[in-house]
């Protein structure tokens, strides 16, 4: 099969996680993923865990791309990757806003030569307004956004917020650029024409809190316990997700409790929510006595939605993943390791990660050349880079 964006040209001046996972993305449809990075590589390279000197992560971020290095300081290189700007159908990057226009490198200064280009700039906050400048990170991000303290809102007696090291903010923000840039291509095959992608982090978390947004603006009743979580068994921790009142009462029915249909603590959904810390303590006098596997399997002879909790090791090897096809190999100068596909697939298109990661500046010469830069100006670019 074909890939859906074969044909298309991106440059991806992107670092760290968000925009290269964006970019990611766009490889992995098809599109020819250039990667612009500064002498110095990506600082994504050096992080753990690193075989012979390559990290496992920036392979996952950054697979089926090819590198260049242009030290955009110098007037030469940056000059070179305008070129390549007025034939690249997207250009990715996650600068701080100013950063860009500062190296003449903005929607500004490369729209009026290339009108189809689709530039997507991913920040913090957005490119203008009065948080537009402050530095942003994803735990950052995840903290303005009010998502840590609404998460927090759902652990009974605490008050500290989580430590973070899943930096959803990041991932998220890259896929909705991703479908920011497909709709734009879209657009652009009606009108002809590119326009700018201006994408905020913190809008992207807000999107997280459906429930929250509205909860914010609207005083409710306290709601008690959150309905999801753990359940304790004689060997460790399940969670169901009693999400209607047809899997209320299969739930009743495989801890053998019918008898809490009829429980005007649980029998409708407002005063099963308010007791629901009852209801809970009810369910693991049953589920104690059993291991995990023997609850699971009760849960699922009843048809309640659960699961273990399970290390990403243990979720790795869930053969539904192998039936998927949802683990790529890829190579890098550390040997291999596995990159998770994209989450879908097309019946009309191919969708998987490209099996090999360029080294630092693998690409510089013969992709400069091929955009009509002459051997010495590519040697000067290349000299200065190095230095």
């Amino acid at each position: 099969m074909t890939r859906a964006l074969a044909g298309l040209l991106a440059l991806d001046f992107s670092t760290t996680i968000a925009g290269p996972h964006c970019a990611r993305l766009l490889a992995d449809l098809g599109a020819e993923v250039i990667k612009i990075e500064p002498p110095e590589g990506d600082i994504m390279r050096a992080r753990l865990p690193t075989r012979n000197g390559a990290s496992a992560v920036f392979g996952e971020l950054n697979c089926g791309k090819k590198s260049i290095v242009l030290d955009l300081k110098q007037d030469a290189a940056a000059d070179a990757a305008r070129r390549l700007a007025r034939a690249a159908d997207i250009v990715v990057e996650n600068y701080r806003p100013g950063v860009m226009q500062r190296l003449g490198l903005d929607y500004a200064a490369l729209g009026p030569a290339n009108p189809r280009l689709i530039y997507c700039a991913i920040s913090g906050y957005g490119q203008t307004g009065p948080s537009a400048l402050l530095p942003a990170y994803a735990p950052v991000i995840h903290a303005a956004s009010g998502y840590d303290r609404a998460h927090l809102a759902y652990q009974v007696g605490r008050v500290r917020p989580d430590n973070s090291g899943i930096f959803i903010a990041d991932v998220l923000a890259g896929t909705y650029a991703f479908g920011a840039i497909a709709t734009a291509l879209y657009q652009r095959q009606i009108t002809g024409r590119g326009q700018m992608i201006d994408l905020s982090m913190l809008e992207t978390m807000l999107s997280l809190m459906l429930t929250e947004l509205q909860t914010a603006q609207f005083e409710l009743e306290p709601a008690g316990r959150s309905i999801f979580g753990p359940i304790e068994a004689s060997d460790g921790f399940v969670t169901v997700a009693v999400a209607s009142e047809r899997t209320f009462r299969a739930l009743a029915v495989s801890a053998g409790r019918e008898d809490w249909l009829a429980d005007p603590r649980f029998r409708r959904y407002r005063e099963r929510r308010l007791n629901w810390d009852k209801l809970i303590d009810e369910l693991e006098l049953w589920s104690r006595a059993r291991t995990c596997a023997e609850c699971l399997a009760a849960f699922a002879a009843a048809g309640v939605p659960a699961s273990a909790y399970r290390t990403v090791t243990e979720a790795m090897c869930d053969p539904q993943l192998a039936h998927r096809g949802a683990l790529a190999e890829v190579r890098d100068a550390g040997g291999t390791f596995r990159a998770l596909n994209p989450p879908f697939r097309m019946s009309g298109a191919e969708t998987s990660t490209g099996t090999t990661v360029a080294a630092l500046g693998e690409d510089t010469q013969s992709v400069l050349a091929r955009f009509g830069l002459a051997p010495t100006e590519i040697a000067r670019i290349m000299d200065r880079s190095e230095r």
